[in-house]
């Protein structure tokens, strides 16, 4: 089989020059054309999901009940200027007419126009976009930092008092809801003890004020993060440790906090890595609270005030944004976890 599909020079080095053949006649793709198999069907998968979300979210806010021009344009208007307004957003067509049309302007470049304050959507929305962005992900690099190392000790010093203590602070904090975290950090260390600033997102250009308003908020929606990484690290990490690897190491007579630290947490925060990516989703949502709780610009509040108000092309621009960076994120980790274990490729 390999002499027919390679040269007399490829015969000689078969493994490196043609794919290998199973016995069932099966084609087995090399390292790297596996990898970009697998990362085509993934970026497929995710524009499919992006597609199927934000069209049935549109489906359900054109079919609210209500008339959206009688909040729009207030109850003033006249039933001409109604029927011109809704003319010219498309709510008299069918609704796979609109949904066309919505993608056709999406591709087009047009995210619509916020006609609460006159101006265009994208506006809105990238504007608010960067202090979302700086919330979640400095939610995620302390709470990855801190559950990693909580679940990294927990299995050194497994079966341990203070492995306990650990699984039971991992448990507190999986089960606190964020919006509870925020309510009481907001009142203790915001109100009663005064070390943090309590609403707003900092002086812009002074990167240390903002880093100081972000210290609330993404306590509050990356503590519950950091119980699931525990966790996960921990019942991965031990996993590891039985692995041959790991006893050939230690039959070596390697320390003992090498092999833990530095061969077997390599791979142990392979699956958090992976549940990071999803996280992010469950960040993005906490993130609405954490945005209202301490009165912070991002596309959390700005969701909230559009929907409050109706204001449709508003609440679709930064619903769109929102669910295309977060497919985006556990895009890139699902990408990441397969190039790190080739096992993840196997679908």
């Amino acid at each position: 089989m390999v002499s027919r599909c390679c040269n007399s020079s490829a015969a000689r080095d078969p493994v490196k020059t043609c794919p290998a053949v199973t016995k069932a006649g099966h084609v087995v793709l090399s390292e790297g054309d596996d990898m970009l198999q697998y990362a085509f069907q993934r970026v497929l998968l995710a524009l499919a999901i992006i597609f199927v979300a934000i069209s049935a979210l549109y489906t359900i806010m054109i079919t609210l009940p209500g008339d959206p021009t009688t909040i729009l344009l207030g109850p003033r208007a006249t039933p001409e200027l109604r029927a011109a307004f809704r003319a010219n957003m498309g709510l008299d067509d069918p609704v796979l007419v609109q949904i066309v049309n919505f993608w056709g302007r999406i591709l087009g470049g047009d995210m619509g126009t916020d006609y609460n304050r006159n101006r265009p959507v994208a506006e809105a929305v990238f504007n608010a976009l960067p202090h979302t962005m700086a919330l979640v992900f400095c939610a995620i690099f302390w709470s990855a930092a801190l559950g990693i190392m909580l679940g990294a000790f927990s299995a050194d010093n497994r079966n341990s008092w203070l492995d306990r203590i650990s699984g039971i602070l991992s448990v507190g904090f999986i089960a606190a809801p964020s919006f509870v975290v925020a309510l009481y950090s907001l009142l203790l260390f915001g109100v009663i003890l005064r070390w943090f600033p309590t609403i707003g997102a900092g002086e812009s250009g002074d990167l240390g004020s903002r880093l100081f308003h972000l210290a609330l908020p993404s306590f509050a929606i990356g503590l519950a993060w950091v119980g699931y990484i525990a966790r996960i690290v921990r019942a991965a990490m031990l996993e590891t440790l039985g692995e041959n690897y790991i006893r050939t190491a230690r039959a070596f007579g390697l320390p003992r906090r090498m092999v833990i630290y530095q061969y077997a947490l390599r791979v142990a925060i392979l699956p958090a890595v992976q549940v990071l990516g999803v996280g992010i989703g469950g960040m993005l949502s906490s993130a609405v609270f954490a945005e209202i709780v301490f009165s912070r610009p991002g596309i959390g509040s700005l969701i909230y005030e559009s929907v409050s108000g109706r204001n449709y092309p508003v609440v679709m621009g930064a619903m769109l944004v929102a669910i295309g960076f977060f497919v985006t994120c556990a895009l890139i980790a699902d990408l990441v976890n397969a190039a790190l274990d080739p096992r993840q490729r196997v679908t």
